[in-house]
């Protein structure tokens, strides 16, 4: 219901001016944005689509630029296998040239002098290290060398030589998130990389009679088994077996002992996660710390790494046996040989992957950015347009009030 008054015109006037200024100051926010979502109440569908546009916008930046480092860090790690690869195939040639019987101990001797150098030079590439200083070849522990070596004399060496290289990295793999739900692994552990044959722990406790008193929990190679009180030797074998884990359990023929063989060349990674079952088996021990170095003592242990193979070649050749030279030296190379290359191809099947991956996400970032672009963006002609229309109603509208309210006291003094 409207009042009459004398003010009623005056009113009106300034009340419909004010909206006129609102909507003109509006536009003009609109304008400097560069949208027209300036408030959740201008447009609450919209507001609501735009986060969900802007959210998978951030997401997918963030899996192109974990593509992006996974493919540079996999890049690296090929240079340096490229060059493992290359030395390897030298040494095998030494060992070929070694084993055909017409060289002196000299020259012998002369032969492990480079395979040592070559032996050295391995070892820094399995501690190399990426371009941001964490190292390649130590699974998730890659702050800290992937190997430790450890010297000592070798008849016919001038010098002290290395004789052991342990791992000191773990099993773990770094996951990187690539998509909604999809993860791949960043690197690949040392000690499957360097590893030449197949390992094999036989132990030397009888197991025929053993039977798991509690409910226990066996880890091999980061695989969890349970295991129910009660089990046999025979369960426990068919749990192992059916883990998943690239190993194989069996009972030893001769002592009725458990056997575990790997089915590709790896270092096993054995650990008691509740209870004592392996330890009770004769397979691991409490002295020495965690995997690998808790083999038990007892156990006969077989299957070496890649550097092992290198250390006998050269021992052999120091020591000028050409039948040894020809012999194991040169199949544990062969093999290592063999296992490097799988692994310079699962690395490249990893980034064939990554490639795909990443040509996707570059092709939907742009889609999405133009479906929150209708959302959210200013069509500044027709923004224009309403401004400068909105500009002509309101002079016109000042201009008609002047003419059309009563005169006040302030126009008879100016």
């Amino acid at each position: 219901m409207y009042r009459v008054s004398t003010n009623m015109s005056n009113d009106d006037m300034s009340y419909w001016l004010r909206i006129r200024e609102h909507q003109l100051n509006q536009i003009d926010n609109e304008m400097g944005s560069q949208t027209r979502l300036l408030n959740l109440r201008d447009d609450p569908l919209a507001a609501a689509h735009a986060v969900r546009f802007e959210s998978r916008i951030t997401r997918l930046n963030r899996y192109q630029q974990n593509v992006n480092t996974v493919i540079d860090t996999n890049n690296v790690a090929d240079g340096y296998l490229k060059s493992a690869t290359e030395i390897m195939q030298r040494i095998r040639e030494i060992a070929v040239e070694g084993a055909n019987g017409t060289f002196s101990k000299g020259d012998l001797n002369s032969m492990g002098q480079e395979v040592n150098q070559l032996l050295n030079q391995l070892v820094q590439i399995a501690n190399a290290r990426s371009p941001d200083g964490t190292t390649l070849f130590a699974g998730e522990r890659d702050l800290s060398q992937a190997f430790r070596t450890i010297s000592g004399v070798v008849p016919g060496a001038s010098r002290e030589v290395y004789t052991n290289v342990a791992y000191t990295g773990t099993i773990g793999e770094n996951m990187v998130q690539i998509g909604d739900g999809s993860v791949i692994q960043q690197n690949i552990p040392g000690n499957r990389i360097f590893w030449a044959e197949q390992q094999q722990i036989i132990s030397n406790i009888n197991a025929t009679s053993y039977v798991v008193q509690n409910p226990s929990q066996i880890a091999i190679d980061g695989h969890v088994i349970n295991l129910a009180a009660g089990d046999n030797v025979a369960a426990i074998i068919a749990k192992i077996n059916d883990s998943g884990a690239s190993v194989k359990a069996s009972l030893d023929p001769v002592k009725d002992s458990l056997v575990l063989t790997t089915t590709a060349p790896h270092q096993l990674w054995l650990r008691d996660v509740s209870g004592t079952v392996l330890q009770e088996l004769g397979v691991t021990s409490r002295v020495g710390g965690g995997p690998p170095h808790n083999i038990a003592s007892d156990a006969r242990v077989s299957g070496g790494s890649l550097f092992d193979m290198v250390m006998t070649l050269r021992n052999d050749l120091y020591a000028g046996d050409t039948v040894d030279i020809g012999g194991s030296a040169l199949k544990g190379i062969d093999e290592g040989l063999n296992n490097l290359l799988a692994s310079r191809a699962e690395l490249g099947a990893i980034n064939e992957r990554l490639k795909g991956v990443g040509e996707q996400i570059a092709y939907e970032i742009p889609v999405v950015q133009q479906e929150n672009s209708r959302a959210v963006d200013l069509d500044i002609t027709k923004a224009i347009t309403d401004l400068k229309m909105l500009e002509y109603t309101h002079t016109a509208a000042l201009q008609t009030a002047a003419r059309i309210l009563p005169p006040t006291l302030l126009d008879y003094l100016r």
